[in-house]
């Protein structure tokens, strides 16, 4: 989701104001995607690399986290919505990994759709955490290195419940993977386009997903 800064800087706004526009368009996105059929939803909303951001901004983020996660636990609720997370949850305030928790808690039997969370992500450090557990299972003989699987990685990354990624949609003009899911994403089918994420909508994810259906996926046969 790019393209909050650029779209305040446009504005003479300061990025603040951009972020609260791109809390509005993750509404949005979500309550169309719940609406269009889709399955599964994963919003990359802070990265690992985002701590390196000031802090004022930071602080920003995440009290906009916190809102989201309280205002919209009815609309949640009643929509079906499952919400789970991936990412290093430990590095994440207090004042959010409490909602967090509480919503993931009381969606958790909800059947209508999987909205995923990435916060504190990075696709590299979750392949290195991957790694680690699958090196501590060997050690303790409860894996033989040579008997490793695709699946045992699978199971092993924070979205091991989730099924492979079909479609990545990059918003502001962005032509890269940015470190997002990077194992799941191997045969997903990219999409990208100008539209800066606070002036993303319905309009544009049925763009997106008309795109998709008209793609030919081979898996590599």
């Amino acid at each position: 989701m790019d393209g909050n800064g650029r779209w305040a800087a446009e504005r003479g706004m300061p990025r603040e104001a951009g972020h609260r526009r791109g809390a509005d368009a993750v509404r949005d996105t979500v309550r169309a995607a719940r609406e269009l059929g889709v399955s599964v939803l994963t919003l990359y909303a802070f990265s690992a690399q985002n701590w390196s951001r000031p802090s004022g901004e930071i602080a920003h983020l995440m009290a906009l986290l916190r809102t989201f996660l309280i205002a919209e636990r009815a609309e949640l609720l009643s929509a079906g919505i499952r919400v789970v997370a991936i990412g290093d949850e430990a590095r994440l305030p207090r004042l959010v990994r409490m909602p967090l928790s509480l919503l993931r808690q009381s969606t958790a039997r909800n059947e209508g759709m999987t909205l995923c969370l990435a916060l504190s992500y990075g696709g590299r450090e979750s392949l290195v955490a991957a790694a680690r557990a699958l090196a501590r299972a060997a050690r303790d003989g409860r894996l033989r290195p040579d008997d490793i699987t695709e699946r045992d990685v699978d199971e092993a990354l924070d979205t091991g419940d989730l099924p492979p990624v079909d479609l990545v949609i990059r918003t502001s003009g962005e032509q890269r993977l940015s470190n997002f899911l990077l194992w799941e994403s191997a045969y997903a089918e990219l999409y990208f386009t100008r539209v800066l994420w606070p002036d993303f909508g319905r309009v544009d994810l049925e763009d997106a997903l008309a795109s998709f259906a008209q793609r030919q996926r081979r898996f590599g046969g």
